[in-house]
């Protein structure tokens, strides 16, 4: 009954002067929810870039029932009722009052409104090649196809390895290991592991992995030092530990990652080259990285 009452309350207030249709909802859909679900990788297939996709739901089919909002699948998300809540790299999710919006129009029948064809999002488009990547080039692909492992709201309970994508300074904190090592991408596990270098290959539901155009901006915007959304380069993550495995491509490289050797590296069984090998190493002031260990494996 609480939230019933502020459901009225909220509708009957002055912004809601007429039943909310499609030029409302798809302004918030546009600012929260297309980033995931639009294009062909849209989750469970559901494309919320249009009034006409919006109707017709997804692989699990419908998400919207015209006149009934309470079991509307959509509104189980946006509400947290149904798990993991949406939107996926939320805190902070919907307000109250975008809730209540969603519901009034769901109840209102699902009206299309006069304005719809105005909403249409902007298509995802990526830098030319050789051109600077900041985290807004790549975030979208890390929303898409990491965030529903690698949040706090992943379907496995928790995120793996303690490694959250859902936003910039998640990733550039890392989980259990060094995820992002800015300025050289080799060395940086998220590449390693959307390329196939690191096991298992990412994201984990695939085939099919990340379009090759993907793979190539990820690893661009971490070459390029792995910038924000403003495009300032990340800082050098200095006397930070860093393990890998791959295969020795050089006596000083795995799987193209160069690494120095001084006399405090310990190496049991020096690995040839071809060979499976793991490394542990330190981030380097320069970034840089110090074998602190190198093994055949």
């Amino acid at each position: 009954m609480r939230h019933l009452a502020i459901l009225l309350t909220l509708i009957a207030g002055p912004a809601w002067a007429q039943t909310p249709d499609w030029a409302q909802i798809g302004k918030i859909f546009v600012e929260r929810c297309i980033i995931c679900h639009s294009g062909d990788g849209a989750p469970l297939g559901l494309q919320l870039d249009s009034y006409e996709s919006a109707l017709l739901g997804g692989w699990i089919g419908a998400v919207l029932i015209a006149g009934d909002p309470d079991n509307s699948r959509l509104m189980g998300r946006i509400r947290g009722q149904i798990q993991p809540q949406m939107p996926l790299n939320g805190p902070p999710y919907l307000d109250i009052a975008e809730i209540a919006l969603i519901a009034a129009w769901i109840e209102a029948g699902l009206p299309k409104g006069e304005n719809a064809a105005a909403l249409a999002p902007a298509i995802r488009t990526r830098p030319a090649p050789g051109s600077a990547v900041n985290f807004a080039d790549v975030e979208p692909i890390f929303l898409q196809r990491c965030v529903k492992c690698h949040s706090n709201n992943s379907i496995l309970g928790a995120p793996p390895e303690g490694l959250l994508l859902d936003n910039y300074a998640n990733i550039l904190a890392g989980g259990e290991r060094l995820a992002v090592l800015p300025g050289n991408a080799e060395m940086s596990e998220i590449w390693r592991r959307v390329a196939g270098h690191g096991q298992p290959r990412m994201p984990f539901d695939g085939p099919p992995w990340l379009e090759a155009e993907d793979i190539q901006l990820i690893f661009d915007w971490i070459a390029q030092g792995a910038a924000n959304s403003l495009g300032e380069r990340a800082p050098i993550p200095a006397g930070q530990s860093v393990r890998l495995r791959g295969v020795m491509t050089s006596p000083n490289e795995i799987d193209g990652a160069a690494f120095l050797v001084d006399g405090t590296t310990r190496i049991d069984e020096q690995p040839s080259i071809g060979a499976a090998a793991e490394l542990r190493g330190r981030v380097m002031p320069d970034g840089s990285v110090l074998a602190t260990r190198l093994r055949s494996r």
